[in-house]
């Protein structure tokens, strides 16, 4: 489960929330069908314009990577993992890792040690593996741009649901008190238009281009050392060469326990 986007879901609403108590306006006045039929249902109706049903299908499961922590290989691991590979590959030859191949987990990193034990060149594997990625953030990339245009349509529909609420507002102007009450449940839909804009749909939108960043980060890092295993060389260099993906104070870290190990062994 992805606490962050629970989280910060959950501290939109109760800001909302404690923000209308405090400028005294009861919660009550949320209760506005009207309101929530024009934003939601608008705004789907406008994204289902917007965007083939192909793309839409995946709405679902889109989600559930926003609310989900893909479990993801962890980089001082990965590192390790190809530090132990070259070190194999250097004693017994490409061919011993076909072996290990079946022991790995992750997709990706299974084609590409293939494609090296199978004796693909170099600019080969990098193509291929490249383009499987640029694929993948192609994909990703329109998943997002669904909540990012939801996001853009939801506030502009706010004003259209309040323009409506107006005109009904307007319509009767004997009763002063009704008046304004009708007028300020006419702007709710403005709010909700807001909140759900800039508070859900674009918030969304960057979450999955953030996953999809550092999907793509850590399979770049693959290529890196599926090729430094293809030209023979030695764990060390492959560790400080792969490290660069690490956070300054993870790499020199990982670096110094690095050197340690290599001198007590």
């Amino acid at each position: 489960m992805d606490l962050a986007t629970i989280i910060g879901i959950l501290i939109g609403v109760i800001a909302i929330g404690v923000g209308m108590v405090l400028k005294g306006v009861a919660l009550s006045a949320l209760a506005n069908p009207a309101a929530f039929l024009i934003i939601i249902a608008g705004t789907v109706a406008s994204v289902t314009v917007a965007f083939p049903m192909s793309e839409l299908k995946r709405v679902p499961k889109l989600f559930g990577i926003l609310f989900t922590e893909k479990k993801t290989a962890n980089y001082t691991e990965l590192i390790k993992t190809f530090s132990d590979l070259a070190q194999l590959a250097r004693k017994e030859g490409l061919l011993a890792l076909e072996v290990k191949i079946n022991e790995v987990e992750d997709p990706f990193l299974r084609n590409g040690l293939s494609l090296a034990v199978d004796g693909q060149s170099a600019d080969y594997i990098r193509d291929v593996l490249t383009e499987e990625i640029e694929a993948m953030e192609e994909r990703h990339e329109s998943g997002a741009l669904i909540f990012s245009q939801a996001g853009t349509y939801a506030p502009t529909l706010g004003v259209l649901g309040a323009v409506i609420g107006l005109i009904a507002a307007l319509g009767n102007m004997n009763d002063t008190e009704a008046l304004g009450h009708a007028i300020a449940a006419a702007f709710i839909a403005t709010m909700l238009g807001i909140f759900t804009g800039y508070v859900l749909w674009h918030p969304f939108s960057n979450k999955l281009r953030r996953k999809s960043k550092i999907e793509s980060q850590q399979k770049y890092m693959m290529i890196e050392g599926i090729l430094s295993i293809l030209e023979g060389e030695a764990p060390r260099i492959i560790e400080q060469k792969l490290a660069s993906y690490l956070p300054a104070s993870e790499r020199r870290k990982f670096l110094e326990g690095s050197v340690t190990n290599n001198e007590q062994a």
